[in-house]
C-alpha cells in the first residue's frame, strides 16, 4: 500500500498529512506547540488518535518512544557513529537500512520488507513516499518513520 506524506510549511506546529493514492486523507500527524521535547500525535481520518511519539530527555543520543493505542511499543534510537548515521528499533525486532540524510530507507524484519521511505524532492516543502507491504503495520510503520523523521530532525538542528 503506497502513501503520501506532505508536510505543511507554514504552522506553528510540525503537521503532516498522510494520502492514499487517489489523495484520501488516512492519517494527520500532528506536533504539540508547547512541550518539553518534541512529541508527535497521529490521528485516523476519524480524528482518534491511533499512535503517539515522544522524545525521551536528558539521553546523550537522541531516543523517540513509540505508542499505539496508550500500550508503549518501542524506542527509536540513534546509534553513535563518526560518518553514517544508523538507528534501530529497541523492542521490536524490525531493522532499518539506507540512507538517511537522503530520506531513503526501508524497514524490514528478518529479511522480510515490512516499509519503505522515499523522499520527494521536486515538491514544495517536504513530500514523501511510504511503501507499506501489509496493512496491519500501517500505524507501526507510520509511527517508526514519524519518529525516525523526528530524531533526525532534531540531529539537524544540533
Amino acid at each position: 500500500m503506497k502513501l503520501y506524506f506532505k508536510q505543511k510549511i507554514f504552522t506553528l506546529r510540525q503537521r503532516s498529512d498522510i494520502f492514499d493514492e487517489h489523495g484520501n486523507i488516512l492519517f494527520t500527524a500532528a506536533g504539540e506547540i508547547i512541550s518539553l521535547g518534541r512529541k508527535m500525535h497521529i490521528y485516523d481520518n476519524m480524528n482518534n488518535e491511533v499512535a503517539f511519539v515522544q522524545q525521551r530527555l536528558l539521553r546523550l543520543l537522541p531516543r523517540f518512544s513509540v505508542y499505539i493505542e496508550g500500550q508503549y511499543i518501542c524506542d527509536i534510537v540513534k546509534e553513535f557513529t563518526l560518518l553514517k548515521p544508523r538507528y534501530f528499533i529497541e523492542g521490536l525486532d524490525w531493522q532499518i537500512s539506507g540512507d538517511f540524510f537522503a530520506h531513503d530507507y526501508s524497514i524490514s524484519c528478518s529479511g522480510q520488507y515490512i516499509a519503505s521511505i522515499h523522499k520527494r524532492w521536486m515538491s514544495w516543502g517536504d513530500s514523501y513516499e511510504v511503501d507499506i507491504a501489509n496493512e496491519r503495520d500501517i500505524v507501526m510503520a507510520l509511527a517508526v518513520i514519524i519518529a525516525i523523521d523526528c530524531v533526525i530532525d532534531q540531529s539537524q538542528n544540533s
